[in-house]
Parts: C-alpha cells; structure tokens; sequence
C-alpha cells in the first residue's frame, strides 16, 4: 500500500466530496471520474499536499513520494527543457533525468530548448506531465493529461504508464478504458469504486444505482406500511385503554423513522450546466462544396478535392498533428466570412463556431455581457448562465477566472443563442466533463444539424461521426470509418 485515504472530505464554498475512503497499491491506475466543478482537481491537490482537506487522513507509505501535473499549463519556465529541470531537487546534479524521460516521450531535440510559450498546447501538456514524472514519483497524480494531444501521443502515453501507479483524473473514456485498473466516481457523497475500468465500472456503477433505488422504494414502502399498522393500534389502544397497544404503537412508529432515516434513494448527479444547441436547419442540398480548395499553412499542405456537407451530415477530419486539421476548419470559417471561390458557401448558412482555444470568448469579457449582447434581458441572461452551470457570484466576473469546463460551457451556451445550422468545431470536448460530451453528442445527433469537427476523442468521434474525411500526404480524402486510422495512430 503507497497510498491511504480514511474518510476524507473537503468543503469550498459547497462540499465537494465526504467521507471518501480508498487505498493505492503498486501498479494501481485509477481513474478518477466527476463532472466538472465536483472536486477531482481539488482530490488531486490535497493528495499532493498542496490543499488542506476538511476533514479525514491521508497517509502515505514510508519514503513513498507524489507528484501531480496539473491541468493548466502554470508557473512554466522559459523553455520546455527548463521547465522538467524544475521538477528536480537537484538540476545541475541530475539533468540526465530530464534527457532520459524526454527521450521516453519522444520530445523532439528541437522542441526542447524552443521557448515553451511558443510550443503547442500539446507539448505544453508534456512538459508539465515531465516536470512531475521526472523525479520518479511513488505515485503520479494526473489532470486531464489527454487534453491536446493528438492520438499518437495519447497513444504512447497509454504505452508509457504502463507499470507506473498512477491516480488520474480524466474525461477521456476511450483513454480511461485503455490505461486504469480501477474507477473512481467521485460524489458529494456515496463515492463509488470499482476494480474495472470505466466502460465496465459505469455499467456497474448504473447496477449498483439502479438495484439502490429499488431497496429505498421497498424501505419507504415498509416504513409507510408500519405506520399504517401503527396508526390502527393506536386507535384500538385508545378505545380500550390498553397500555401494552400504546407501547406496540410507539414501537412501530420508531422502527418506521429508523427505516426511513436508513433509505437510501439512488444518488443524482446534479447537472454541472445543461449542454443545449438550437440547429435551424437549412433547405440547401449543399451547405459548403469544397471545389479543390488549396489548405495552406506556411506553406501547402493539401487539396480538398471536391467535397461537399449537406444538411445532416456531421464531418469528422482525421489526420497526425501538423497535417492541417484546424487549417481546413480555419480555411472553411474564412470563407463563410468573406467569398472564395475553391470553397463556396450556402446563403442560408447559419454559424456557429467554437475554436480548439475557446478563442472566440474575449478573455476580458463577462460571462453575463456575453449573453446580453444576444438581447436575452437580466432575468432570462442569468437564468441561462445558471442553467449552464455558472454560478451567480461568477457571471459578472472576467472570463479569465471560469474553469475550463465552465468556458466550454458558455461557448456552447453561445452556439445556442446563434441557432446556427452549421457547426464548425475544433475540439469542442477539451474541457468538457462526460456528462457535457453526452449532452452535446446528443444535440449534435438531432436531424436538423450539420457540422465539421475536429476532435482527439475516439469515444465522441465514434458517437457523432457519420462521414470521415482524412488528410493523407497531399490530398484530402472520404474514407468510410475512422477505426483504420484510428489502429495507425495507436
């Protein structure tokens, strides 16, 4: 055992989680699973040391050490190699560590002295898991570690947890079935865990919920039962004026309250923000028709050949990091704006775009400026924001201060507002808790809307995906399935 947690529970404003109990073993991967803003990063720092909790104990075996790589991309020195340096004790002593360890992740020598800030979202998300693998942690704490990755990277990095014991908090299904041992789902109360990964413990967690439900129904309805037993003894003792009837009474009347202090009704997840869109819908045989456009980068990348998106068709790009993914959806978004002739676009296109950055969200802004500017009035603005999980002290704050998950949240609250017809979207579930992924793959599924995505999930890729266009060298084609690629990158 590395690793002891005894009836821990932490409070911030709201309880987070209670009595949470677990052990961590050698080679345990556990995967911790909530919706966003139910307390997995805060699990994760106080297991760190880095947050007190509110009450119960952690322990940790002798000698055994923690290191977590957090979520967002913090405190990060100048270059990427500088930054795994920081995680060390001694960095002029031990600098091999951080060559070794950048070799196991196949950094590339050129990245590793460019500035960091310069670097992808993905190599940024290496450098801070390296910064907390590089002194070779007991045990590894990891948030959101997918998150801009492309599939090969998650790829080796399933290939390089492999051994290690780790206690990682993701939204990535595909990604958790792949790599835990066990599954966490975290609650205000009646956490639950299960030695399964998450595919097979959410069955079971949906089981345990379900055959829950079914023992509170049948202890209420026993409890109501003796009550009702109660009540008539009551009235018989009265008109005979027997004590031994009124004793009976009170008897049952106390076993019915210690049943129904003792029902458990099954837990509800409580929405951490609805995920609503408003597709329009379009009489266009042809929203987009891409007549051999050129996608461009610093230099060409490919041609599109003639393709085209109708309405109801939802387009999956495939294709490595650096082939031009988010240049074709750059390209597709430059021509809804302003004409091209290789890319031509129906007039009755309706918009609604959210970028892999959430770059459309000016960062100085105001959840509650955001949605007045739609023209929604005060009451319906905040009833909105709250309904997508954004909390009345934080609507009128700057953008700057949400989570991730609450940003995602309000693009897609902004969609919604628009009724677009059309969604371009470019990794739309970075930040998105399984719940949210759900609730969009859903709206994103109803007849009337058409989109182009980009996206690393291979559990939403699947969900969502009825067509598939993949860059392959020069040239961008339709294949019929993403699995093909899907096996190349893995």
């Amino acid at each position: 055992m590395l690793l002891s947690v005894k009836s821990l529970g932490l409070t911030l404003g709201q309880p987070l989680f209670s009595d949470l109990s677990f052990t961590l073993a050698e080679g345990d991967i556990l995967g911790l699973i909530a919706a966003n803003g139910r307390g997995k990063s805060s699990l994760l720092r106080c297991l760190s040391g880095d947050l007190d909790p509110s009450s119960g104990e952690i322990t940790r075996a002798r000698s055994a050490t923690v290191a977590r790589a957090e979520q967002d991309p913090a405190n990060l020195a100048p270059t990427l190699r500088d930054t795994v340096l920081a995680g060390l004790a001694d960095p002029e002593g031990e600098f091999w560590r951080a060559d070794i360890l950048l070799d196991e992740l196949q950094v590339p020598e050129p990245f590793r002295d460019q500035p960091l800030s310069a670097l992808s979202g993905g190599w940024q998300r290496t450098a801070l898991l390296a910064r907390a693998a590089v002194s070779d942690p007991s045990v590894l704490l990891l948030d959101e570690p997918t998150n801009h990755l492309d599939l090969s990277r998650i790829a080796l990095l399933q290939r390089w947890l492999r051994g290690k014991t780790v206690i990682v908090a993701s939204h990535d299904r595909a990604f958790l079935d792949a790599v835990t041992t066990r599954s966490l789902f975290l609650r205000a109360s009646d956490n639950r865990l299960f030695a399964l990964p998450y595919t097979a413990a959410r069955a079971a967690l949906t089981q345990a919920d379900a055959a829950q439900e079914r023992q509170a129904v049948n202890d209420l309805a026993k409890a109501d039962q003796l009550r009702r037993q109660a009540a008539k003894l009551k009235n018989i003792g009265i008109n005979s004026g027997s004590d031994l009837l009124v004793v009976k009474t009170k008897q049952l009347k106390d076993r019915a309250d210690k049943i129904e202090a003792a029902a458990r009704p099954a837990h509800r997840e409580g929405s951490s923000g609805a995920i609503r869109l408003a597709p329009t819908g379009s009489h266009a045989k042809a929203l987009i028709a891409y007549q051999d456009a050129e996608i461009r980068g610093d230099r060409p990348l490919y041609r599109t050949g003639t393709l085209w998106i109708e309405p109801g068709d939802r387009v999956v790009i495939l294709g490595a990091n650096g082939t031009g993914k988010s240049r074709l959806v750059a390209a597709t978004l430059a021509a809804i704006r302003a004409p091209d002739p290789a890319i031509k676009v129906t007039p009755s296109l309706v918009l609604g775009h959210a970028g892999q950055g959430l770059e459309e969200l000016p960062a100085r802004a105001t959840p509650f400026d955001l949605i007045m500017a739609h023209r929604t009035g005060d009451g319906p603005a905040r009833s909105l924001l709250a309904e997508a999980g954004i909390r009345p002290d934080m609507q009128g704050k700057a953008l700057g201060l949400l989570s991730g998950g609450q940003r995602a949240r309000l693009a897609m609250l902004l969609l919604r507002l628009q009724a677009p017809n059309f969604y371009l979207l470019d990794e739309p579930t970075n930040h998105l808790d399984i719940e949210g992924q759900e609730a969009l793959e859903a709206e994103l599924l109803k007849p009337e809307a058409a989109s182009l995505l980009v996206s690393h999930d291979r559990a939403f890729v699947r969900a969502v995906g009825n067509r598939f266009w993949e860059i392959r060298g020069k040239k961008l084609i339709e294949v019929a399935s993403p699995e093909d690629f899907f096996n190349a990158q893995m």
